[in-house]
Formats: C-alpha cells, sequence, structure tokens
C-alpha cells in the first residue's frame, strides 16, 4: 500500500513537471507568434534566396549561384534543410522561389518564413526538457518557481538573444541550438554515441560549431575511448577500447561522407570550402562583435588621433577607411598591426588550450565538459576571424547549464548574458523594435537576476560592487546611444559612434567573464570523489 502511494506521488510529480514545462514552451510560442510582423533583416532575404537556389538548380550549382550577393554559404545538410522547407513554401507562395526575385517579400512569404523558424523550434524545445533532466537535484524546493530545472527551463526557452536573433532579426539558430544541447544532454546521460552523432550532423548544418569541437573531441576521448583512470585520477592508458575509437571514427566518418560525398564527386569540395570560410571578408564584422579584436581596433583609432593631434603620424599616409568609414568590414590598422587570419587562428588556439588540457587533465565529467564548451566557444569568439555578435550565444546557452549548479558560474553567467545580450541591442535599429527589444531585455534580466539570488541566497552575493556598476551603466549607455546621440550633430558626422561605444563597453564585459570563468577552472581543485570517478 505504502508503495503504491510513493509511486502515485511520483507519476504526479512527473505530470505537474510536463505542466509547467508545457506552459512556458507554449507561453514563448506564442509569444513568437506575435512578432512576425516585426522587422527582419537582410538574412531574410538570404533564406529566401537559399530557398529559391536549392528549389531550381541542380545539386551541382547550388555552391556556384551568384544571382544574389548573399550565396550559399552553410554547410551541405543546411543547403538540404532549405531544399526540403522549399517543397512546402511553393504551397505559400511560388513567386519567393524564383532566383530572379531578389528582395521579394509577400504577407505569405513573411508568414512561411516566419512560422518555419517557430516550427523548427519543437527540436529545441525538446533539448531544452532533455537538459532539465541532467540537471543536479540536490537543491530541491518546495516552490516550483525555486526549482533548479524551472528556472533553467525559462533562460533556455525563453532566452532573449534567441528570441530576437531568430523571431525579429531572422534567423535558424533555434533547432541548431537545439541539435547541440539534445547532443550536450545525451553526453550528460553517458549515451556518448548518441552525442557524438548529433554534434557531427550539427558541424555539418553550420560550420560555426566547430569552435566547440575541441571540447567534445576531448571529452569523447577521455570518457568513451578510455574506459578507466587510474586511483589518483590520471588516465589509465591500457584502458583505451579500439571498439570505441572505431565506432567514434565510422560516425564521423560516415556523416561527412553523406554531407561533403556527392561534391567531392562532382569536384567541387574546394568550392565548397572557399564558401563555408570566405577569408576575404575583414577582421570584423560591419559592426564590431564585443572581442577583444573591438578593442584592439578601438585602440588603433585612439593612437591615430593621438599621433595626429601631436603630430607624430602623416595625414596624407593614414588610409582612408580607417578614419572616415567608421566600422567597415576591412579595417586596416594606422597605428597597430594590422591582423591577418592566421594570426587570430594562432590567437584562438593558444586561447583554447589550457581548457582542453584541463579537461584532459583535470577531468570532472559533464560539468568539466560545459565549462571547457563555454571556454572554446568564449575564445574563438574572442580571438576569433570575422566574428559575428551573435555567435556570442553559443557560449550563453551552454553556460546556462552551469548557472544553476553554482553560485560561482552565476554570477559569470549574470555578467556575460546581460553584457552579451545588450550588444545584440544594433541589430533592431528601427524604432518600432526598441520598446520590444527593451522590454524583453528588461524582463529576462531582471528574472535571472532575481531566480538565481534566490537559488544561492544561502552563498556569498553573486557579484561584488565593481561588477554591479560596470552593468548599471548600460543604462545610461542605452539612453545616450538611443536617445541622446542622434539629436546631437555629431550623428551627421560620427554616425557609427553608438555602434562604437557599444561594442567597446560590451567587450569590457565579456572579457572579464571570458578570464574569471578560465580562472575559476584553472584553480579549481578536484575532489577525491571526482578523482575515482
Amino acid at each position: 500500500m505504502r508503495g503504491g502511494s510513493v509511486s502515485a506521488g511520483r507519476a504526479m510529480a512527473a505530470a505537474g513537471g510536463r505542466s509547467w514545462f508545457r506552459a512556458l514552451a507554449l507561453g514563448v510560442s506564442f509569444l513568437k507568434c506575435l512578432l512576425i510582423p516585426a522587422y527582419y533583416s537582410t538574412d531574410f532575404e538570404v533564406h529566401r534566396n537559399w530557398l529559391a537556389i536549392t528549389h531550381n538548380l541542380p545539386l551541382s550549382q547550388w555552391y556556384y549561384e551568384a544571382t544574389s550577393e548573399w550565396t550559399l554559404d552553410y554547410p551541405p545538410f543546411f543547403a538540404w534543410f532549405e531544399y526540403a522547407l522549399s517543397h512546402i513554401a511553393k504551397y505559400f507562395d511560388p513567386k519567393m522561389l524564383v532566383i530572379e526575385n531578389l528582395n521579394y517579400t509577400s504577407h505569405a512569404t513573411i508568414f512561411f518564413q516566419r512560422f518555419s523558424v517557430i516550427f523548427t523550434d519543437i527540436l529545441f524545445i525538446y533539448a531544452v526538457r532533455e537538459c532539465c533532466r541532467c540537471v543536479d537535484g540536490k537543491r530541491a524546493a518546495k516552490d516550483i518557481l525555486e526549482k533548479p530545472t524551472f528556472i533553467l527551463a525559462v533562460l533556455l526557452l525563453w532566452n532573449f538573444g534567441l528570441l530576437i536573433v531568430d523571431h525579429i532579426h531572422f534567423q535558424y539558430n533555434g533547432f541548431l541550438f537545439g541539435l547541440m544541447l539534445l547532443s550536450v544532454a545525451r553526453l550528460c546521460q553517458k549515451r556518448y554515441l548518441e552525442g557524438a552523432l548529433l554534434f557531427a550532423v550539427l558541424l555539418h548544418f553550420k560550420h560555426i560549431y566547430v569552435y566547440v569541437a575541441p571540447a567534445y573531441g576531448t571529452y569523447l576521448l577521455r570518457s568513451y575511448c578510455f574506459t578507466a583512470n587510474n586511483a589518483d585520477g590520471s588516465l589509465k592508458w591500457r584502458s583505451i577500447s579500439l571498439l570505441h575509437v572505431t565506432l567514434l571514427g565510422l560516425i564521423v566518418c560516415l556523416v561527412s561522407a553523406l554531407s561533403l560525398g556527392p561534391f567531392i564527386v562532382l569536384g567541387q569540395l574546394p568550392q565548397v570550402i572557399s564558401r563555408l570560410f570566405p577569408f576575404k571578408r575583414g577582421l570584423c564584422h560591419a559592426y564590431w562583435a564585443p572581442n577583444f579584436w573591438a578593442l584592439y581596433n578601438a585602440m588603433d583609432k585612439a593612437l591615430t588621433i593621438f599621433g595626429l593631434r601631436c603630430n607624430f603620424l602623416d595625414p596624407t599616409k593614414i588610409p582612408k577607411a580607417s578614419m572616415t568609414g567608421g566600422l567597415v568590414q576591412e579595417f586596416q590598422h594606422t597605428v597597430l598591426p594590422s591582423v591577418t587570419p592566421l594570426a587570430t587562428l594562432i590567437c584562438t588556439f593558444i586561447s583554447i588550450l589550457p581548457s582542453v588540457f584541463c579537461l584532459w587533465f583535470k577531468p570532472q565529467g559533464p560539468r568539466g565538459f560545459l565549462q571547457c564548451l563555454v571556454l572554446c566557444a568564449l575564445s574563438s569568439f574572442m580571438f576569433g576571424w570575422h566574428v559575428h555578435e551573435k555567435a556570442i550565444l553559443l557560449a550563453i546557452l551552454p553556460l546556462s547549464l552551469l548557472s544553476v549548479q553554482r553560485a560561482k558560474d552565476a554570477g559569470i553567467y549574470l555578467i556575460l548574458t546581460t553584457t552579451g545580450h545588450f550588444s545584440l541591442f544594433p541589430l533592431l535599429f528601427t524604432p518600432p523594435e526598441l520598446p520590444i527589444k527593451i522590454l524583453l531585455m528588461l524582463l529576462f534580466t531582471v528574472y535571472s537576476f532575481s531566480s538565481l539570488k534566490s537559488l544561492f541566497r544561502r552563498e556569498r552575493p553573486l557579484l561584488n560592487w565593481l561588477e554591479t556598476i560596470y552593468l548599471i551603466q548600460l543604462v545610461p549607455l542605452e539612453i545616450f546611444c538611443e536617445i541622446i546621440f542622434p539629436l546631437t550633430p555629431w550623428k551627421r558626422h560620427f554616425p557609427f559612434v553608438p555602434l562604437l561605444l557599444t561594442s567597446v563597453y560590451c567587450a569590457l564585459g565579456v572579457t572579464y567573464a571570458w578570464l574569471k570563468l578560465y580562472v575559476s577552472v584553472l584553480t579549481e581543485r578536484i575532489s577525491v570523489r571526482q578523482k575515482a570517478e
């Protein structure tokens, strides 16, 4: 009888868990539908063009077609995804599938493309559900609102950055992050082959995820290919499983063959690679991502101005783009050495190495893997070539899983999320979207701070006074950029100033969060139990 009551209690708890998660998922889906009429960026035309390319042309012409400037530059699996969507799109408005219809829009086209993003987010919702099941349940709470699983579900499903990038600006990041989070969940559940397969597929959907490939490769090799540790936690080299190595290799090879095989047969692999990695683009995107190179560029501009005023520099020898163009795609440095793609690759490699070494020599299970994944994403964001500001989400989303488990990680999460999300504001520059982005950002930020503070209320404050002051200063920065600056005469002569200030100020916060997380990982001691595991 007692066993029956316990089983009934568990069933009721499970049903309750499903109900609140379902409510969160339906709520955010409804919000996404409300955003359908909102502003959309040139990425909307990018994906419309890709629908047309894959629908009308044979496979051999996909990566050569150049009628539009928005050529296909995603891996083959994403191209096939567009191909599948195009066969549904033709029932909404066939004109959107005409290659020559550049910048074509209609109500049916907008509805279809917007709704396709919302529909494919089902995978993201499922992945969040699986991640919530992996969260340590030691911090049990009577109030559902204070449970780590509930907080994590809100931080992921209602993530401000993902909402505005996908459902206003327009992209398909949701289901891609769904693949990543699902692979993370499978690795946490020790379903290594499933996790490896999901990540291999993800790489052939969008190659930006190669940033975190070192974390996946190291963790799978350390935890799956080697099956035992010594008593002191060091690796037992004789425990390597050739079967496991072979299975992992087969997964990588089969997925790669399925994706790239047709283009290898056609002799087009170099063309595909040149589209995926266009190093002819400049060091920075049109709007500087808030990383090390934003600080580097700003320092070069400051030194240039100082040099001109002190007559150290000859005005006739200064590259015109570096001073009058503001934020341009190709940036020539005046005082500091110009940066090459090779230099960024070396910097990125060096910055990732310590996190990979920690994962190998100081294994801490899934938490160590997540730390390494976030550091790989942040290091690549900090030093990568032509990094987009949206890439900060690659670090923010997995860091959400760590934020509900330790106060130290929660503090880093708050700094990175607030600055990273604020750095996305320039993506939405139209007046009607101003109150939307401010309100959504405010709601998400207030919830993040209040929920994590409540979760760790028995521990030290999540932020110190200096960190708090830094984050508060984002408010006057936004007021200046959106309200004060447009009313000044500077707007005509220096239109790039708001972007410059936003990028540089947020770069300070992102850099600080990256360094703080690195210090935390490098100085962390491993318990005896973790060594044994």
